[in-house]
């Protein structure tokens, strides 16, 4: 596993743009979110075939859930290929129903795109995202917002911690 340079990016923003963001996700299940934050990813060229990518995260998340406690779920896929980390997110107004188990409430949803080479830029955006996650006044902002430059304007002020 190779690192990556040092990072460039100030906020988790950085990773994403406001056509990757979705306030109100018209799938309820994990598959079919999975399925509409790929098909996005791969609309604005974050992945070069939505399938693939998409069987890797849902395989993924079948093995060991990404769902958390506050409500949000962090799916992921890492493949050769990508030329950058990239995230869609989505958000629900209803709990969607998340694996077999769905003893957790997931309302927002993190669809991450690693590539293959990538672990340290990887890591602190996680490391942001689940920072995010504790953050009770964020997430309420979050919910809170109507469109999706307002969730970006958001997902701006949540600083990366430089490697």
């Amino acid at each position: 596993m190779s690192s990556s340079p040092v990072i460039e990016a100030a906020s988790v923003a950085d990773f994403t743009s406001e056509a990757l963001i979705v306030p109100k996700l018209s799938e309820r299940d994990a598959a079919g979110v999975i399925q509409e934050l790929s098909r996005l990813l791969q609309q604005e060229a974050r992945v070069p075939d939505s399938l693939p990518f998409y069987h890797a995260a849902l395989n993924r998340e079948f093995l060991v859930s990404t769902a958390m406690d506050y409500g949000m779920a962090f799916p992921h896929a890492r493949l050769p290929g990508l030329k950058q980390l990239s995230f869609a997110l989505g958000r629900s107004a209803n709990p969607i129903v998340w694996g077999s188990q769905a003893t957790v409430s997931i309302r927002l949803v993190i669809l991450t795109a690693v590539p293959a080479t990538d672990a340290t830029t990887y890591l602190s955006l996680i490391s942001a995202l689940a920072r995010l996650a504790k953050d009770a006044h964020r997430l309420q902002e979050l919910h809170a917002v109507q469109d999706a430059a307002a969730l970006f304007a958001i997902l701006r002020q949540i600083a990366i911690r430089r490697a």
